[in-house]
């Protein structure tokens, strides 16, 4: 009845099915590891929102809602299907706000996920007699899903405009050896009743093809020595969504899980690896944070449809990600993009240099480990407003790229200024932070306390590269190497007594470090350590998937498991791998 899967499989236990600009996904995943028996229809507007329960039934047992079959699940980018011993059910986005669904032996059951219904939450449910279709209303999403049945047999409803709780949701089978077709659509208020003249295979060839022409954008130097960059693609590809709510442009989530925000430093990796072959996406990525900065130059911690947060930020990698964005571009920039960003990066630079310097210092501070993204790392353990030499790196690299910007748009004394500023800050990075034995320090602010960890983070300056004085790159690099386990560079030495398995910041592995990592060392010349740091993540993606973070010990993936930092980072390695590592 279906054509043959393309793409790759994986697992909707990991990765969930999605496609490009949709705001839900198909997925067990319910919640924060939190995994439902059945699939759920999941929206991530007003959050994280499993609404409505996808159940395959068996129609010789009476294709009622509770008569469940057991089937499996298999997934590729463009075909959803649970799989059972007299039957079938596909699922393919139509577009991203309607799924299709078509069934032969095996029927549907969608019901709403929550059974209370109170004047502020849940799931209510009716007959739309305007549309011919059943209607699910949530409280959580502020939308509707609408249900049209295309062909076979309404078999069961319930539910239908009850109060209170109850079981909400219709079933629908077909005749013996017959077919059924429903639309699942995620809409506003209203529109037209649904209605299309493509056919099922049509929409699950032109998804195909919609990620094939994506991936073939993003990875078309893939081959069988880097074997994860199609599922990578996918990662990326099916976590992004259309501009709705606080979200300005098309963005790619964190996750479509319930890491489903772009984070002010996550969104540069995301930039970087879909500059070559999605560049105006690539820009989008990079500017969607600064679409939000605030009066006082900040970026907020985190965007996402109904919410901007500012309760804490994030570090300052922006000028090294766009000078490696602005060569990454099929196309240079032109002069009014590049004045945008040069105003947008100069703001967000002057508020680290004002409002996050205490009176007399020379270097800049964070609030809270959170700033940095490494939110508990060691580093941050004796106290919370810290001096720390990875702010300052980061600050030195994001002035040079202010000068680079100033020379291209013809302002020579800017940058002069930020050159001599640039230099300023790195000759107090080492004068203040560096000890005689060969480390880097965090300082209180508060107390002037200095101390050291045996956190990577510490060893983050690394990013300096070819500006680091060669004696300091080389203690670094060899500090580095230290971190360094069969799967890749572990957060917290796990020899510390502060090592913890599944532990954030404090152990595991982690994606942006890695390339932050890699990218200093090869610039410093360090190619040999940079070569064998990125082989180490490329395999360990290539068997554990693009989670969160890894286990640094074992290699598991943790937390959340679609992260598309991860699934960018894999693509950056592995584009530099197929093309020998030349950067």
């Amino acid at each position: 009845m279906t054509a043959a899967p393309s793409g790759p499989a994986f697992s909707v236990h990991d990765i969930p099915f999605s496609t490009y600009g949709s705001w839900f996904d198909i997925s067990p995943v319910v919640a924060e590891k939190t995994y439902a028996e059945d699939l759920h229809l999941v929206s991530h507007q007003n959050g994280m929102h499993g609404v409505l329960r996808l159940s395959p039934l068996d129609p010789a047992a009476g294709g009622r809602a509770e008569t469940r079959a057991e089937t499996r699940v298999e997934a590729t980018p463009g075909l959803l299907s649970w799989i059972g011993e007299s039957g079938r059910v596909d699922l393919a986005y139509e577009s991203p706000d309607t799924v299709r669904l078509r069934g032969s032996g095996l029927g549907i059951a969608v019901l709403a996920a929550a059974r209370s219904l109170t004047p502020f939450s849940g799931t209510y449910f009716f007959h739309d007699p305007a549309a011919d279709a059943h209607v699910f209303t949530s409280y959580e999403t502020g939308r509707r899903y609408r249900v049209t049945v295309l062909s076979g047999i309404l078999a069961d409803t319930s539910g239908a405009q009850a109060l209170g709780s109850a079981d909400r949701g219709l079933a629908v089978t077909a005749e013996a050896g017959g077919a059924w077709e429903m639309a699942i659509e995620e809409l506003d208020t209203s529109r037209p009743p649904y209605a299309s003249s493509v056919t099922f295979d049509d929409v699950v060839e032109s998804a195909r093809s919609s990620f094939t022409d994506f991936v073939d954008a993003v990875a078309p130097w893939r081959s069988s020595a880097t074997p994860a960059a199609e599922l990578a693609a996918y990662v990326v590809w099916s976590a992004a969504v259309r501009p709705t709510g606080l979200v300005t442009r098309p963005a790619v989530l964190m996750s479509k899980h319930w890491m489903d925000k772009v984070w002010s430093w996550d969104h540069c990796f995301n930039a970087l690896a879909l500059a070559p072959g999605c560049p105006e996406l690539a820009l989008d990525q990079f500017a969607l944070p600064f679409d939000h900065q605030d009066a006082g130059g900040a970026l907020p911690d985190s965007v996402t449809h109904s919410e901007v947060l500012h309760n804490f930020v994030k570090p300052p990698i922006h000028g090294w990600t766009f000078g490696h964005l602005r060569r990454r571009l099929p196309m240079p920039p032109s002069e009014a993009q590049l004045a945008e960003v040069y105003d947008r990066l100069e703001r967000w630079t002057d508020f680290w240099l004002t409002a996050r310097r205490a009176p007399g210092a020379q270097l800049a501070h964070y609030q809270h480990g959170n700033d940095s993204g490494w939110d508990n790392a060691t580093t941050f353990d004796p106290e919370r407003v810290v001096v720390t030499a990875d702010l300052a790196a980061f600050l030195v690299l994001q002035m040079h790229e202010l000068a680079e910007l100033a020379v291209q748009l013809n302002r020579p004394e800017e940058a002069s200024r930020w050159t001599r500023e640039a230099g300023e800050m790195q000759t107090a990075l080492i004068d203040q932070l560096w000890t005689g034995d060969d480390r880097f320090v965090a300082q209180g602010v508060a107390t002037g306390d200095t101390w050291s960890s045996a956190g990577l983070l510490d060893l983050m300056p690394i990013v300096l590269g070819e500006h680091l004085p060669a004696e300091v790159g080389s203690a670094l690099a060899d500090h580095i190497k230290t971190h360094l386990t069969p799967y890749g560079l572990a957060t917290e030495l796990t020899t510390s007594p502060h090592y913890l398995a599944d532990g954030y910041w404090r152990g595991p592995i982690w994606a942006p470090a890695t390339v932050l990592v890699e990218d200093g060392l090869r610039r410093a010349g360090h190619h040999r350590l940079a070569d064998d740091i990125s082989a180490r993540f490329r395999a360990l993606c290539e068997t554990h998937g693009f989670a969160e973070n890894f286990d640094a010990l074992t290699g598991t993936g943790l937390r959340d498991r679609a992260y598309t930092w991860t699934a960018s980072s894999y693509l950056l390695l592995a584009e530099a791998h197929a093309h020998g590592d030349s950067r």
